[in-house]
């Protein structure tokens, strides 16, 4: 699609249709603007249907995963790496990349992401830190994400049952291109018969409508995909029950205190707390805030101080050292809080360089 659009930019087309010499020609701009038009917004719908599957497999994914600063981390790790691809693609296009150029980029990135989605179950690679903290993670899930790309996984066989029907129309559109490209090559010398270009805009009209079918059709089986088992049918909330979380009593007019030592920078400060409810417990709230406190026994407030009745939060480190973070309770004269927490320092994550591009 985008290779037509790219042969129907009104600057690439041939001088009599860009000055529309004849009224004949006038007639043709008119229909390959049609034309056009029902291949762009075809291509906006491939587009969003793209990233909505990504979406829902990465969100189905999350289901199963802690939902507390561990989840978090390995989401960001994800916007992280999409946006540096992304500053890769937009890096070749500006440097006047093709759409062949770029296309075989974007399926190296594919492949990329495979690995990655593989390194996730299998607590290697880029997510070999974050997977090291998933306690708790079902063992069925760690399976599916490793094996959903193998040569005989799920994918491949949604591709041997579906990919012929895709394969057909991917003939019908490459027809299209070829018409396309001769006719427009030498529209000097012949110029596009009037029942010529009816027949393409039917060609183009029962591709979009037939792919458009295609991907909604598509879109309802991978949705409803057996191999996408649902956390809940896992037994997924009682795989996250562990015992990494710690309790605590703080009493009236005390505080809790807990010291994260921090090697590298980059690394990420982590929590996640909530206040049990108790017979005495009337007011659901503590202060807590964090410092950082360097070598030389300087400290400075990371976090300022805030009372919560629960929180979950990370920050990346800028400076190696240690960092106290502080649960609050001298305001109170009269009740203590009972305290559930998780803290952690998690190491930096680090993607692969990417080699350069070779020019």
């Amino acid at each position: 699609m985008e290779e037509i659009l790219f042969l129907l930019n009104t600057s690439r087309r041939p001088v009599a249709l860009q000055q529309k010499s004849a009224p004949k020609d006038s007639e043709i701009v008119s229909k390959l603007d049609d034309i056009e038009a029902k291949l762009t917004d075809m291509l906006k719908k491939l587009e969003q249907f793209q990233l909505k599957n990504a979406d829902n497999v990465f969100n189905t994914v999350m289901t199963y995963m802690p939902q507390d600063f561990r989840g978090t981390l390995i989401r960001q790790q994800r916007e992280r790496s999409e946006r540096n691809k992304q500053a890769e693609v937009d890096s070749l296009v500006s440097a006047g990349g093709s759409i062949h150029d770029r296309y075989a980029l974007l399926w190296k990135q594919q492949m990329e992401r495979r690995v990655q989605l593989a390194q996730l179950g299998s607590a290697t690679g880029v997510y070999k830190t974050l997977v090291r903290y998933l306690v708790g993670v079902p063992q069925v899930l760690l399976d599916f994400i490793r094996q959903i790309n193998d040569d005989n996984g799920p994918m491949e066989e949604q591709r041997e049952r579906y990919g012929p029907t895709l394969y057909t129309l991917t003939k019908l559109v490459l027809a299209i291109r070829l018409y396309l490209h001769v006719s427009l090559a030498r529209y000097e010398q012949r110029k596009i018969e009037k029942d010529d270009i009816a027949v393409l805009q039917q060609a183009v009209t029962i591709y979009t409508e037939e792919f458009v079918k295609f991907t909604e059709f598509i879109g309802e089986v991978f949705v409803n995909a057996p191999f996408f088992i649902s956390a809940e049918d896992a037994v997924a909330a009682d795989a996250r029950k562990s015992d990494e979380y710690k309790e605590t009593t703080i009493p009236a007019g005390k505080t809790h205190e807990v010291i994260l030592s921090v090697e590298a920078v980059n690394s990420y400060i982590a929590w996640d707390f909530s206040l049990q409810q108790g017979a005495l417990n009337m007011v659901l709230d503590i202060g807590f805030h964090v410092e950082y406190i360097s070598h030389s026994g300087e400290k400075t407030l990371i976090l300022p101080y805030r009372r919560y009745e629960a929180d979950q939060g990370n920050f990346c480190t800028v400076s190696a050292g240690s960092y106290k973070l502080v649960w609050d309770n001298s305001y109170s004269s009269f009740f203590k809080k009972s305290l559930r927490y998780k803290v952690d320092a998690v190491p930096p994550v680090v993607e692969p360089a990417v080699p350069a591009m070779e020019p």
